[in-house]
């Protein structure tokens, strides 16, 4: 009633913090069985058991936690689109001019495609959005927003030529990225997609950088 804790409540808030943490655990295990068979297979042709099975746990126990593989798929997409505040942050956080903040973000994203599972599994679901019965956070356009920003900043201190339209620029950066990680899926597994990322960032840079 004075809002202080009696030794009852803070006995069973103590409880619920382990059964807390082990439903975190279990959704984090089940959103990384399903990203890995997304990331594979494609959102048609995987199941609920599917996943149940990647993850070694009943399929009631996925359906606890997602109602259904639509819920599971944007679950899957969003954990895809978290990971790039922390990068970007992380790049920032150098402080380096620009125009090497821009390509030091580009650098990480074209590893993150390469590397994280996640990220490859959010990619995928977004291209085949018109199979989801469900709605998935609009891809690109925080993209083109974010590089526009650095393009901007780098014409600015003179790095890029002064001519250069940041908002064209940063669509043309986002169409040649995902366009790249996509072939470079479909042709090698992402296996040379840094070779085929590097083509792409100095072919466009070379044309804009003072």
């Amino acid at each position: 009633m004075n809002g202080q804790h009696t030794t009852g409540d803070a006995g069973r808030q103590s409880a619920k913090e382990p059964k807390q943490e082990r439903a975190r655990r279990t959704r984090a295990q089940i959103l990384q069985a399903a990203a890995e068979i997304f990331a594979a297979h494609g959102y048609p042709k995987v199941s609920l058991q599917d996943v149940a099975d990647r993850a070694s746990m009943t399929k009631g126990a996925v359906y606890f936690h997602y109602a259904n593989k639509e819920a599971l798929a944007v679950a899957v997409v969003q954990e895809h689109y978290s990971r790039w505040q922390p990068l970007v942050e992380e790049v920032r956080a150098r402080r380096l001019p620009p125009l090497e903040t821009l390509l030091g973000i580009l650098d990480r994203t074209a590893e993150a495609f390469r590397d994280d599972t996640m990220v490859q599994a959010g990619a995928r679901l977004q291209i085949e959005r018109s199979l989801i019965g469900a709605d998935l956070p609009k891809p690109y356009v925080g993209w083109q927003e974010l590089l526009a920003s650095l393009i901007t900043e780098a014409r600015t201190a003179g790095q890029l030529l002064p001519d250069t339209d940041p908002a064209a620029l940063s669509r043309v950066i986002v169409a040649a990225f995902f366009g790249m990680q996509h072939i470079s899926d479909v042709l090698s597994g992402r296996s040379d997609l840094m070779d085929r990322y590097t083509e792409v960032r100095d072919a466009i840079f070379k044309g804009v950088t003072a």
